[in-house]
């Protein structure tokens, strides 16, 4: 086993979250729920946290890239997004859980790879 120099934050998603699912046409599950949704969801490699306020800080720097990786993983059209997304709305969306400890239980080093964005509409940033 081994402490690794990260800690961990969960991005839960909430009822709204939920809500625009169920709104979006296609082949959502009528009966998903937020159990289901909040058992699988994003886990978030961060600095040592050792003040949870601070880590949120952190996560929130981020929370425009974040809402967009989670809603482009149910829906790919920008146009079905809500469109004035804001940390109030980010926060509204998803719970953030921050544990400060990680502990590696696998003898093989980490493999990391940059995260490439979803090209939704085209355009090479």
């Amino acid at each position: 086993m081994f402490e690794v120099n990260r800690s961990l934050a969960l991005l839960r998603p909430q009822a709204p979250f939920l809500a625009w699912l169920k709104s979006l046409p296609g082949a959502i599950d009528p009966q998903l729920t937020l159990e289901a949704l909040a058992a699988d969801c994003n886990a978030l490699l961060i600095p040592p946290a050792d003040d949870a306020d601070a880590a949120r800080r952190f996560v929130l720097q981020s929370y425009r890239q974040l809402f967009e990786a989670e809603l482009a993983d149910w829906c790919e059209d920008q146009s079905m997004w809500p469109q004035n997304i804001s940390p109030n709305l980010f926060q509204q969306w998803f719970k953030l859980e921050i544990h400060s400890v990680l502990t590696d239980l696998v003898a093989e080093p980490l493999e990391r790879e940059a995260f490439v964005p979803l090209d939704l509409d085209g355009r090479a940033d």
